[in-house]
């Protein structure tokens, strides 16, 4: 099976069964995440304890792109320690922006590799990942326009 036939597969699965989709009672951590381009609107809740992510979910309206994104983003993290989480949020916005090549800890994350190649699409598949990281620093929105542009910053 080639990468875009694997690519297509992968988002059409968690697109139309997302996983960790919906909310947490009583979060530690919450953002919410807006790409205005595409009207993506999500919100990302955790509960972390002594520093590891014991539980995550998602919610809101968005593309099946990122809605994908959000879903393989909760399953790659939780369990995770912070740190180890926040290494895989640098190294998928790395990936999908094109700075640099997928390392093996993004093991199934890299069926996004491709989306740098779609430079318009590169904001819904970053959108959960930037979100996550605003949950873990406090702030309560994320947004992927102005200088707030992770593919920009990349």
């Amino acid at each position: 099976m080639d990468s875009k036939q694997l690519y297509q597969e992968v988002i059409l699965d968690h697109n139309k069964k997302p996983r960790n989709y919906g909310q947490l009672a009583m979060p530690t951590h919450r953002a919410e995440g807006v790409n205005p381009l595409c009207g993506d609107h999500i919100w990302v809740s955790l509960k972390v304890a002594d520093e590891r992510i014991d539980e995550i979910a998602f919610e809101g309206q968005s593309c099946a792109i990122c809605k994908a994104s959000a879903s393989m983003m909760t399953t790659s993290v939780k369990g995770k320690t912070v740190p180890e989480a926040e290494s895989l949020v640098e190294g998928f916005r790395a990936m999908v922006t094109g700075s640099a090549e997928p390392g093996p800890a993004l093991k199934r994350l890299t069926v996004f590799a491709g989306i740098k190649d779609l430079p318009s699409r590169v904001k819904c598949a970053v959108l959960p990942w930037h979100t996550l990281h605003a949950a873990f620093t406090s702030q309560a929105t994320a947004t992927t326009e102005g200088d707030a542009d992770p593919a920009a910053s990349a």
